[in-house]
């Protein structure tokens, strides 16, 4: 019986619930307003889209491995630095986990109470970013605790998440059209030519400062990896994917672009920029608050009327984002983890790390896992950060995680295409030049973006932020480090 295949507008689709994140325009515009917009057109051009044929590439050809992005730099880079590679890439999962595990609070209290109230809450005294830092310890432990009883039927709401953060891009769209008509084109932020250049943000003028929210964008397009393994699925792959990842690239860019301008005209940059209890965290849900208001104002409604509208568009922002971070938290608990131990060297592990349950997860690996995330979140949370430096520090932790994986994994692509041994049923970079060319364009991208966002943290003297920010890749390359030297100690090289 043959399998049912992947179609173009089906894996369109999926291309696009995968990678397109609506808080990133929320979070894009408050950085730097309609700046932002030219930054996530380059990242488009210069990493998704050229990324993406990459993904394919190695996709096609390791179809029957289940080590994902490890087999596929093993061949090209070698056992070892594929190892340190994937296992830092393990890091990007963690931070997102610290980082979400205490952002998912900020959804949660909007939907009883129609606006993030987070940074009022106080457990025995203590200050709100140290409470939420132990209700995030909670909520990862829970976590950790369900997943290894394999409750896995969990994650649906993960893709109920999607449904209602799709009908987010519907609300604010047909709003931000509405109150535009109300109020004669007039945006809250002057569409000037010089705001798509230069953000009114100080942190964002030097030209060193700018080129680090090119990380912004960079990890606005991550995750396309993930798809990459699944070539064997997709219906005349050769013809059908690249037209698919074409046709993404054009209506996730122009999603990303149109959601920044439109958060321009119901939200005034400066007036957001001066909002004490805004930040990163619950960006998103303020502007749909403050969205929802205007709305009502131009249908004509009484202000406490259009006030109440604001708190249930926060409301509904704040369940759609709850049920997706939630459902996705259980999945990324383990299924990296297993990925990645199932697909690497057995013999660097500890065998009590590699035993699965009865359930199919590794409950060791697991709750040691759990562990490393707890530490952290209390490590970040008891700092001495307030709620705006918090959120600013997991966003930079996200992103330098979340990206460098990509650095070894497009070091090995060209090695990769000079393999003999592998078979290259689908190729869409044809000649060796090409290939350089692009591989050394999203290097420098993904190198310099980096460096951008740690250098002027020290220069100007943040060594907190700066320290967490590069922290979580480092202490995951050391110790994945010691476990490969450990397991070559015991049976030579692998």
């Amino acid at each position: 019986m043959n399998k049912k295949k992947i179609g173009l507008s089906a894996l369109v689709l999926m291309i696009f619930s995968t990678i397109f994140g609506f808080a990133n325009g929320p979070v894009a515009y408050m950085q730097t307003g309609y700046a932002a917009i030219i930054w996530y057109v380059l990242g488009a051009l210069c990493f998704f889209l050229p990324t993406s044929m990459m993904y394919a590439e190695f996709g096609s050809s390791y179809k029957d491995s289940r080590g994902g992005i490890y087999t596929w730099m093993e061949g090209a880079l070698g056992k070892k630095t594929a190892f340190i590679a994937t296992f830092v890439g393990l890091a990007s999962w963690v931070v997102w986990m610290i980082s979400v595990s205490q952002k998912v609070w900020i959804p949660f209290s909007t939907v009883f109470a129609g606006h993030d109230v987070t940074q009022s809450w106080s457990i025995l005294g203590l200050s709100s970013t140290k409470t939420v830092g132990i209700l995030a310890s909670l909520f990862v432990i829970v976590v950790a605790f369900f997943v290894t009883k394999g409750v896995q039927s969990i994650s649906k709401i993960s893709s109920i998440g999607g449904i209602f953060v799709m009908a987010l891009n519907v609300i604010l769209l047909i709003a931000s059209i509405v109150v535009l008509v109300a109020n004669h084109g007039q945006f809250a932020e002057p569409v000037v030519a010089k705001s798509f250049i230069v953000p009114q943000n100080p942190a964002f003028q030097s030209p060193m400062q700018l080129i680090s929210f090119a990380l912004y964008a960079v990890f606005a397009y991550a995750g396309m990896e993930q798809l990459g393994g699944m070539m064997e699925d997709i219906d005349d792959a050769e013809r059908t994917y690249p037209k698919a990842v074409f046709t993404a690239t054009l209506v996730i860019t122009i999603g990303y672009a149109l959601s920044i301008l439109l958060w321009g005209a119901t939200s005034n940059w400066a007036e957001l920029a001066n909002m004490k209890d805004a930040n990163l965290g619950n960006v998103t849900y303020i502007l749909m608050n403050n969205l929802g208001v205007e709305f009502g104002s131009a249908l004509g409604l009484s202000h406490t009327t259009a006030l109440t509208i604001g708190a249930w568009f926060a409301r509904f922002a704040g369940l759609s984002m709850f049920m997706a971070y939630v459902g996705s938290f259980f999945v990324l608990t383990y299924s990296p983890l297993k990925s990645f131990i199932l697909g690497s060297p057995k013999e660097v592990w500890p065998k009590k790390i590699v035993k699965l349950n009865t359930a199919g997860v590794p409950t060791l690996a697991v709750w040691l896992q759990a562990g490393l995330v707890v530490l952290f979140i209390l490590g970040i949370s008891f700092g001495g950060s307030n709620a705006s430096e918090l959120y600013q520090i997991l966003t930079n932790m996200g992103n330098v995680s979340s990206t460098l994986p990509y650095v070894f994994l497009v070091a090995a692509f060209p090695i990769f295409k000079k393999l003999t041994d592998v078979k290259h049923p689908f190729v869409f970079f044809k000649s060796m030049k090409m290939t350089w060319f692009v591989v050394i364009l999203v290097e420098s991208l993904i190198v310099t973006s980096m460096i951008m966002t740690v250098v002027p943290l020290l220069m100007s003297g943040d060594i907190s932020n700066a320290f967490w920010t590069i922290v979580g890749p480092i202490f995951f390359a050391f110790l994945a480090w010691l476990l490969y030297e450990n397991a070559e100690r015991k049976y030579g090289k692998l």
